[in-house]
């Protein structure tokens, strides 16, 4: 009995291990980007999802100001972006406009907020990483 109450403690450590690292590597990714930008401020999930969706997209030289309908697309090609690799989308190719486009492959049924958000930090470290 004893030995079972000591591999749930350590099972315990390693899940905050793993947690800890992800808050440390998604901080780290933060810095990066803010300093990349010259930024002030750290940017929030969603800052980094449109990020990644401009240089996805391609026409980051051409334009500085997007409209809400184009930032929205912009979050979505990060994300498409981002599940690509976890057989959620598969990439079609781009559209006369140039915008990138995907098939869903897969339903996302990943629910709740909180494991979203996770799954998201965890792939966006893996896109700066690479």
């Amino acid at each position: 009995m004893h030995r079972f109450q000591k591999k749930v403690i350590d099972w315990n450590y390693r899940l905050d291990m793993e947690s800890w690292q992800l808050d440390f590597e998604w901080l780290r990714i933060r810095h990066f980007v803010k300093e990349s930008l010259g930024s002030q401020n750290l940017p929030d999930l969603q800052g980094i999802l449109f990020m990644i969706g401009v240089q996805e997209y391609g026409n980051w030289i051409n334009k500085k100001d997007y409209t809400k309908e184009e930032k929205q697309d912009l979050m979505h090609v990060a994300v498409c972006t981002l599940l690509e690799s976890e057989g959620y989308y598969m990439y079609k190719g781009r559209d006369q406009d140039g915008w990138p486009h995907w098939e869903i492959t897969r339903p996302f049924n990943i629910k709740g907020s909180q494991d979203q958000e996770y799954l998201l930090k965890k792939k966006i470290i893996q896109y700066f990483n690479q």
